[in-house]
């Protein structure tokens, strides 16, 4: 039997980081603990590309044009919807998360999730702050396991 596991570091793989700007003071936060975590797993800034979108149903459509590009080993998608008055936020974090997985079984690129959707600003700032729990983080750190899996796998039917 043989078992492929994503490894915690990972020196010369490459990651786009797409980064909503609604709700910046959150988004940043994610943005800060993906970044950290990405130089935890020992990848270069060099490696390391910021797309920054207007909001949150932007973030799948960048992943996706990142994704063809062919230049990313994964995608980090970074962003916060928050629960309001109306339906809005249940057309924004439906669609958004539907079109991430259809970015990443289009292209085969690994497009992790780290668009928090939350009931209140106060739940979406705990999950943005600094430390262990930092959704942005868990995303990087799910990109860096996808992208050192995939690197060992052959790239095409028959290979």
């Amino acid at each position: 039997m043989n078992e492929l596991r994503g490894l915690s570091h990972a020196s010369g793989c490459r990651f786009a980081i797409v980064v909503s700007r609604f709700n910046e003071e959150i988004t940043d936060g994610l943005l800060n603990g993906a970044c950290q975590a990405l130089t935890d797993a020992s990848v270069s800034d060099e490696d390391v590309t910021i797309l920054r979108v207007p909001g949150a149903f932007d973030v799948p459509v960048a992943a996706l044009r990142a994704a063809e590009t062919g230049r990313f080993d994964a995608v980090i998608c970074l962003g916060a919807v928050i629960k309001g008055e109306t339906m809005h936020f249940e057309y924004i974090a439906g669609a958004t998360s539907q079109a991430m997985a259809a970015a990443a079984a289009a292209t085969g690129v690994p497009i992790t999730l780290g668009v928090l959707t939350t009931l209140t600003e106060d739940q979406a700032k705990e999950r943005a702050a600094e430390g262990p729990g930092n959704k942005g983080g868990e995303a990087a750190r799910a990109a860096v396991e996808m992208a050192t899996l995939f690197r060992q796998l052959p790239e095409g039917i028959g290979e």
